[in-house]
Formats: C-alpha cells, structure tokens, sequence
C-alpha cells in the first residue's frame, strides 16, 4: 500500500498548481482498494515566489509517496523530493478516481519506478521497525 495525495479544490478533480493548491485530498491505495485519509484545506495563494508557504504544505505531505499537481515549481519539487515525495505533474485536469484505479492497476502489475521505490522504502521501514520488537524492552 501506498499514501498518494492530490492537489485538489473540490476534491474531484487534479487542479491546483501545488504552490497555490488550497487543497490536498490523500488516499491509501492498494492494488484492490483505495481509501480516503486525509484532506488539507490551505488559504489561497498568490504564485509570488514567497516559498515560505511551500513548507507547511509540503509538511501536510509526510508519508505520502507521491503527490499529484496540474503544475508545480522548482523549489517546490526539490523540497518534495528531499523528503521522498515523488511530485507527479498531470497534464490535463483528471479525474482522481481514475488516477486511484491507474494506481491500484501498477500496484497489482508493478513496473512503475516510483511505486517500487515507495514500497521498498516501507518494506526497509517495516522490516526496522519488526527488528525493534523482535528485541524486547529492558529496563
């Protein structure tokens, strides 16, 4: 399973360049299922190049593998991907219920770079996490 969000105003649709983007919706998808999480409402914004209001979208975003814009900048990108956000620009307003089953359908077939970089990431994750317990505590 996956964490996907999208920059969405009326939660439908892909059509929020993300530095405007007055909302995201988020999604946990598996290769059956998808199911909503999480939604971020974020005051309107003027695209000035004031990348202060980059930093509390961008923090709404952790744990997401990847988050989908109609247009986003440079600053934002490499802010994305340094916190292991792969930003994915779609080039047309889509639908989010079609991107969910265009997720769901690469979960079950694989072969998409940045979903099997997600899932190794929180198979590591997982794995670390397992170790720990398999410890115990002392004390």
């Amino acid at each position: 399973m996956i964490r996907v969000a999208f920059a969405s105003v009326g939660r439908v649709r892909v059509d929020q360049h993300f530095g405007a983007a007055e909302g995201f919706v988020v999604y946990d998808v598996a290769p059956d299922k998808a199911t909503l999480v999480g939604v971020g409402a974020f005051a309107a914004e003027a695209m000035d190049g004031n990348e202060g209001k980059l930093a509390a979208k961008v923090d709404f975003l952790a744990g997401c593998a990847a988050v989908y814009v109609l247009a986003i900048g440079a600053s934002a990108i490499q802010q994305l991907v340094a916190r292991g956000i792969q930003p994915i620009r779609v080039t047309e307003v889509d639908a989010i219920d079609a991107l969910l089953a265009d997720l769901g359908r690469a979960l079950r077939e694989g072969g998409v770079a940045w979903i099997e970089r997600a899932l190794a990431r929180a198979g590591r994750s997982d794995a670390r996490f397992a170790a720990m317990a398999d410890e115990g505590w002392t004390g």
